[in-house]
């Protein structure tokens, strides 16, 4: 049975990773090749610098309107400037608070542009995060290995399909102007299946979570195409919309949208359905007796607990990520029914509720399929635990 199991994780993955390396080799031959290195008139780019001295520092504006300002000596350390010292003021063009000032030693982005009249103009942008972000990625794959060990190692691989995968394939396919519904599905389902693939192996449960993934990502997408088209939403209440139409990138907002709401879902959507079919099938394997009805009825029980969990889980995901605009809105203390009319909140609300209505589909659909299958193959005997895969019931 371990040479089993094994055996069909390798296919499994082996499969998987050529599926994507296929899709990825595509998305790369259309993504749009980087620009040159010369800059022209009106052109930028990013540099990276070192702040070495705060030459002052003081307010700028009066009254409701003073901020920090800046005047900053850093040198920069890459591109065809790299070496130069020069001073930069910040705080008078952008918008400003005391958490966005510098110091001496900050590593920052500088933003190089070209004037029409061909004068070099600098702007510091941002901090230069990348240590941190390196360091607490390496702490998440310690701690995944240290607790789950191969099972980790393997999730940790289909996370990175499915980062690459957004990368390579979703977005690079929707720049160049493919439909962003059918370009989120097929991506989604084809990164979703790489990923249960790797993690879980070739195997029936595995099947089933992919087949009932499938039906319930379909559903969220006639949903949410539905009640984005009924709610005359357009795809320009997030701010990003209408910066790709200002810098010429001319894409259909609505479908953007929908594609947004698709894959937001995927990864709730994701959890439920294999921790649905993994539940029936082993209580298939702990009670071959067990009839098909009441092999569902207990995997709806199970379902009724997770999906209470999950719904939640995704409400506060997009609450959150929503609390500064929840916060700016509440402090102009305008009526609730205008408040939840405007573009940007209905646009949250849809994207939420049509999450939350394809996880409850996901739970009875994939319940369905695995109480089928777990039956017909003889109580599961394919799904036995081994080699840590039955960790995922829960």
């Amino acid at each position: 049975m371990f040479r089993s199991n094994r055996a069909g994780w390798i296919v499994g993955g082996l499969i998987a990773i050529l599926i994507f390396a296929a899709l990825a080799a595509i998305g790369g031959r259309q993504a749009p090749a980087p620009g040159g290195a010369e800059l022209a008139a009106g052109e930028s780019e990013v540099l990276r610098g070192r702040i070495l001295e705060v030459v002052e520092e003081g307010v700028a504006g009066e009254g409701e309107f003073a901020q920090p300002y800046q005047r900053l000596r850093l040198r920069l350390e890459d591109g065809s400037w790299s070496g130069q010292e020069l001073e930069v003021e910040h705080g008078l063009l952008t918008v400003t608070n005391k958490s966005q000032l510098f110091a001496a030693g900050d590593r920052v982005f500088v933003e190089h542009l070209r004037s029409v009249e061909g004068e070099d103009l600098f702007f510091i942008t941002d901090h230069v995060r990348s240590a941190p972000l390196v360091w607490l990625t390496l702490l998440f794959v310690a701690a995944t290995l240290l607790l789950s060990r191969w099972q980790g190692l393997r999730s940790l691989l289909g996370m990175a399909v499915s980062l690459a995968m957004v990368i390579w394939f979703i977005v690079p396919q929707i720049l160049a102007g493919r439909d962003p519904v059918f370009i989120a599905v097929s991506g989604s389902v084809v990164m979703m299946a790489v990923s249960l693939y790797l993690v879980y192996g070739w195997r029936s449960k595995t099947h089933v979570a992919v087949a009932g993934l499938l039906l319930s990502l379909v559903l969220t997408g006639l949903l949410a195409a539905w009640f984005v088209g009924w709610a005359r939403l357009s795809g320009f209440g997030a701010e990003e919309a209408s910066f790709l139409q200002v810098a010429g990138v001319h894409l259909d907002t609505r479908g953007l949208l929908l594609a947004g709401i698709i894959i937001g879902t995927l990864g709730a959507l994701d959890d439920v359905a294999i921790g649905q079919s993994s539940a029936l099938f082993e209580l298939s394997n702990a009670n071959p007796n067990l009839s098909w009805l009441a092999l569902l009825r207990h995997g709806m029980v199970i379902g009724r607990d997770h999906i209470a969990a999950m719904v939640n889980t995704l409400l506060l995901a997009y609450v959150g990520a929503a609390l500064p605009l929840v916060l700016l809105i509440s402090a102009n203390a305008e009526p609730l029914g205008m408040t939840l009319n405007r573009q940007i909140i209905a646009e949250e609300i849809v994207r939420t509720l049509v999450g939350s209505l394809g996880l409850l589909a996901g739970v009875p659909l994939t319940s369905v399929l695995a109480a089928t299958v777990a039956r017909r193959r003889g109580a599961g005997q394919s799904a036995a635990p081994a080699d840590g895969a039955g960790q995922a019931v829960g």
